[in-house]
């Protein structure tokens, strides 16, 4: 199954929300998750850009949408970004396919 890395900003209310009431929130995303026939594997918080990580392990890109969309419909988040994770296997055969496509670079003969 496909591996996918969410970063995510909570919006004002939400961190105002949480200093009032400190909650771990892996066990709800993981719930989340398991409901939809994904497993998370980790859950950051993280300085700069983003508030946090997580890493979901999902059978497809709709999978993960339903979940993804269920959470930003809450209001919570201010920002999501999800990026696809290749495993190295998967990159090591992605070279090698890419290696005999032979495409032409604009401008090159």
């Amino acid at each position: 199954m496909p591996f996918y890395m969410t970063q995510f900003s909570y919006d004002g209310d939400t961190w105002a929300d949480l200093l009032k009431n400190p909650e771990d929130r892996e066990p709800v995303i993981r719930q989340l998750c398991e409901r939809n026939g994904a497993k998370l594997h980790g859950l950051w918080y993280a300085f700069g850009e983003y508030d946090g990580v997580l890493i979901v392990e999902a059978p497809d890109n709709t999978t993960v949408a339903t979940i993804l969309l269920a959470v930003a419909a809450t209001g919570a988040i201010a920002q999501l970004k999800t990026t696809v994770l290749l495993t190295t296997q998967e990159a090591v055969q992605a070279m090698r396919r890419a290696g005999g496509v032979g495409y032409r670079a604009p401008g090159a003969s």
